[in-house]
């Protein structure tokens, strides 16, 4: 029963980032080539997170691992698990970034808009399919960051659009932490410095890269 739960758990987060991407591809009006490209580099750095996220276990878990490794990779990785694995893709994007091997701003574009599209996704099932009531506040506050992205979206410049969504996101997530008692992001519960963290360290790689490429304010 419990290794069912966990393969339709995994099963909603594949297909919500599948749609999220398949969104990206449809609604984007960049040639396709470039497309595929982004698509391919966001594919590629979630994969890296899922190693990371082992990674994580057994670096969190390093002395039962050595007795019993089975035990450490067999278990669900814990919120700390998660954290360090976004570190670690962080400094892994970074290191990218900054030997040229990454379009951070199409990057960073890209992910926004599979994390939103599939964020939403996933806690709307959550919401609808398992009945978790506080799903009901971040499936809002997906709804309404959605609703101002597509708004917005070829309106104003690429990078003030994902410095406008980090910021929308982290106050949505804010917000919801004072209102209930915690806030999941794809089952991992997020503290509040982890979620202030993590905004820093995302307008930081954005804002590296705008003085990268001589960013103008355009």
């Amino acid at each position: 029963m419990a290794v069912a739960s966990k393969l339709t758990s995994l099963g909603i987060i594949v297909f919500s980032v599948a749609l999220g991407l398949l969104s990206y591809y449809l609604m984007n009006d960049q040639s396709e080539k470039q497309k595929k490209k982004h698509v391919e580099e966001v594919i590629s750095q979630l994969v890296n997170f899922v190693i990371f996220i082992w990674l994580a276990k057994i670096i969190l878990n390093v002395g039962v691992f050595i007795t019993d490794p089975l035990v450490v990779l067999a278990y669900p990785a814990s919120s700390n698990a998660f954290y360090l694995a976004v570190l670690l893709s962080a400094l892994l994007l970074f290191y990218k970034a900054k030997r040229k091997q990454l379009d951070m701003r199409s990057f960073m574009e890209t992910s926004l808009h599979t994390f939103l599209v599939a964020s939403f996704v996933y806690e709307f099932f959550q919401l609808v399919w398992n009945g978790d009531e506080y799903a009901f506040g971040y499936v809002s506050v997906l709804a309404v960051l959605l609703a101002v992205y597509f708004l917005i979206h070829g309106r104003i410049g690429r990078d003030r659009l994902i410095i406008v969504m980090l910021t929308g996101w982290t106050a949505g997530i804010l917000i919801l932490s004072t209102l209930q008692p915690f806030v999941a992001v794809f089952g991992y519960m997020v503290e509040v410095w982890f979620i202030l963290l993590f905004y820093m360290i995302s307008l930081g790689l954005h804002i590296f890269y705008q003085r990268k490429r001589g960013y103008n304010g355009n």
